[in-house]
């Protein structure tokens, strides 16, 4: 039988996996130990240092890259180790996922147990993961150079293929679930992929507030400094004035603040525009969801904010981000054609 619940598990086994992923990234990214391995292997690399004479030989390794030579010359073996696990956990969990991925899917090919369109929506599944790992490797390899930090457009790239491909890997899954589509009006499905768009937006700008370290400037809401919704010199880092949206710390929490109310604002129009139409069950589940996690998710964004970005916090902002983008996903699946 082919597409039946086995090749349902595996894709969503694989949604848990980019899902664990993120978390750890995010975990790797707010300890600042992401660039704590500063060489890539594949195979060797999956084992950790396994006696003192492994571990000097890795912190010797370290100490030749900007990290350690200009924040972190103070580190000793032990501190060294701490920012070591974080890096090491995200990998394995990277090289897991390629594995998850890869050997049931030639399993379920050779026996004959996928159709024409899952074989073809897998091999795009397994090209993102591909892709993926490299922009990891990418993304670190901007970190070594001559600053200690990793390009924030990297980040942002890396931080999106691993959304896209785990909303690809549901949508995928969801079509194995849900064979059949209710057909709706082109106005409001359009109406959710504009949703989409401005959500994924959004994650885009929150990547960018994790690369320039912006979360932990302005930390008062709802107005940004000095009694002010933003003060004149917010936009004077960077030359021209646009670069600062993007480049600029100020600018791009600014952006990322105001993208956060237009997201909310989107969603409570698609739950108005939903009560005038025939629902299903799943359907009205999706939109309730998404309304539910945008408040939860835009909650989380202010304390993680006033609070100056604490770990927990601004892994879960990123966890609520995950569930938004899955009920976004869902709900928009569910009034596809």
């Amino acid at each position: 039988m082919k597409d039946n619940k086995k090749v349902v598990y595996w894709l969503l086994t694989g949604c848990f996996l980019i899902f664990t992923m993120v978390v750890i990234g995010g975990i790797t990214r707010l300890t600042n130990s992401g660039l704590s391995i500063s060489d890539y292997k594949l195979i060797t690399g999956t084992i950790p240092p396994l006696n003192e004479k492994e571990w000097v030989e890795a912190f010797e390794l370290y100490k030749q890259y900007p990290e350690y030579q200009k924040l972190h010359y103070h580190f000793n073996l032990e501190d060294f180790k701490g920012i070591y696990f974080w890096e090491w956990l995200h990998r394995l969990i990277g090289r897991l996922i390629g594995v998850v991925f890869i050997i049931p899917f030639l399993y379920f090919l050779f026996t004959k147990q996928l159709s024409k369109p899952t074989i073809q929506k897998s091999l795009i599944l397994l090209a993102l993961g591909a892709f993926q790992g490299f922009m990891g490797w990418y993304m670190v390899k901007s970190g070594l150079v001559d600053i200690p930090a990793v390009s924030h457009y990297r980040l942002a790239a890396h931080l999106m293929t691993a959304f896209i491909t785990f909303a690809y890997a549901f949508w995928v899954a969801m079509d194995l679930l849900y064979p059949k589509k209710k057909t709706i009006q082109k106005g409001f499905r359009n109406l959710l992929w504009v949703g989409m768009i401005i959500l994924l937006l959004q994650i885009v700008w929150g990547a960018f507030v994790a690369g320039l370290d912006a979360g932990w400037i302005h930390n008062t809401w709802p107005k940004m400094t000095g009694g002010e919704w933003i003060h004149e010199t917010v936009f004077i880092e960077k030359d021209p004035v646009w670069k600062n949206f993007i480049e600029g710390k100020s600018g791009v929490q600014f952006v990322h603040r105001y993208l956060a109310y237009i997201v909310v604002g989107i969603v409570l129009y698609i739950w108005y525009r939903s009560r005038k139409l025939a629902l299903t069950i799943p359907q009205k589940n999706g939109i309730n969801s998404l309304v539910i996690l945008v408040f939860v998710q835009f909650l989380l964004g202010v304390f993680t904010l006033i609070y100056a970005v604490p770990i927990w916090l601004g892994v879960a902002h990123q966890v609520a981000a995950f569930f938004l983008l899955t009920a976004m996903t869902f709900t928009l699946h569910r009034f596809s054609r």
